[in-house]
């Protein structure tokens, strides 16, 4: 099992990405929203300046907010810093498009945004429509040290439905996902993608990388599960799950994403929500506030048990958190990546990664 960190980009704090690398973790993922966090791209740049080990990369690109072309050349930028070290997650934006009132990009769109990204990523020309006209494109000066391609950057995808799972194993190498999914839905997402490797003429490599994003406490002696300090440190990823129902709800009234121990704190929420002070054609802006970075005050309240045990947090005694660990290993994850609240980070993940990475 590999240890990594997604990271809620300040780049004033881009020292976070060498204290994780000194910490022991084995990756360090930048998230990429644009209308909240530090663009990651120029914050990657100055941790992959600045460190040596660590594996560096996107989690996750959005595919609807930059033409595939300048995605590609940015994390080879990166890769230019961090040679064979750097790779790229890869989704369709249910936190970034959202954000602006907006849908993830389509399936069909994003298996051709990664079909150019790969090619591009290999250091190979190739077909790119845009605007109604389809040319050939590739790296002009791939040798004159602007970007590196030579050492091809991994692309990991972040997939769930049946479409992008496919995409993945056609273009990917290997797969992001939610930290809580069972492993018969993890084996069935493996057959998928190897159906969509298939399609293309390809097999999917015994390396095909399986990440988890998820997030971690390590409770005190007699500590409870919904302790201020533990809310402190994780209720921002575990309220983001109360966001992504919410979408879904406000989409088409899909609410068989919510967790069922959860369903009588969804309706709290949703009459929470319901009663923001913003206009309803807004409130996607207030309901992302503080994603994944911090909980709004008047939030706190959601952050439940119920919602950590249900969002599959790895919340309990060192030795309950490798049990955990030990169970997702043997469903096949390669490796957990977590995601602390931004002003408790250092301390959560240094806890973490001496009383259980340690003893891992």
């Amino acid at each position: 099992m590999k240890f990594g960190v997604t990271i809620a980009p300040r780049i004033a704090d881009w020292r976070l990405f060498v204290d994780l690398e000194n910490m022991g973790y084995d990756a360090a993922w930048a998230a990429d929203s644009q209308m909240l966090y530090s663009d990651c791209y120029a914050t990657l740049s100055l941790a992959a300046a600045n460190t040596s080990r660590i594996r560096l990369g996107t989690g996750v690109s959005v595919a609807g907010t930059r033409l595939a072309p300048v995605t590609a050349h940015s994390i080879a930028s990166i890769n230019q810093l961090a040679p064979g070290r750097t790779f790229i997650g890869m989704g369709t934006g249910h936190t970034a498009m959202r954000v602006m009132g907006k849908d993830p990009v389509k399936a069909r769109e994003f298996r051709e945004y990664l079909r150019v990204l790969r090619a591009l990523l290999h250091g190979e020309e190739v077909d790119y429509p845009l605007l109604g006209e389809t040319n050939d494109i590739r790296f002009l000066h791939p040798k004159m040290g602007f970007i590196n391609v030579e050492q091809p950057v991994p692309i990991y995808v972040a997939a769930d439905g049946p479409l992008a799972l496919k995409s993945a194993g056609a273009y990917g190498d290997g797969r992001v996902c939610s930290h809580n999914q069972t492993k018969a839905r993890l084996l069935q997402s493996l057959e998928t993608m190897k159906e969509g490797a298939k399609a293309v003429g390809r097999e999917l490599p015994a390396s095909f990388h399986t990440a988890a994003l998820g997030y971690a406490c390590v409770l005190q002696p007699g500590e409870k599960i919904n302790s201020d300090r533990v809310i402190d440190e994780v209720g921002s990823m575990a309220i983001a799950s109360l966001h992504y129902w919410w979408e879904a709800y406000m989409k088409d009234g899909d609410t068989s994403t919510v967790a069922h121990r959860c369903r009588n704190l969804w309706d709290e929420y949703l009459a929470f929500t319901e009663k923001m002070d913003v206009p309803a054609a807004k409130r996607y802006q207030q309901v992302h506030l503080g994603h994944c970075a911090f909980v709004p005050p008047e939030e706190r309240r959601f952050v439940t048990e119920d919602l950590i045990r249900s969002t599959g947090g790895l919340v309990g005694t060192p030795e309950e958190i490798i049990t955990m660990l030990r169970e997702r290993e043997a469903m096949g994850l390669n490796e957990i990546t977590l995601l602390p609240s931004m002003e408790t980070a250092r301390r959560n993940l240094k806890d973490f990664a001496e009383k259980v990475i340690a003893k891992y």
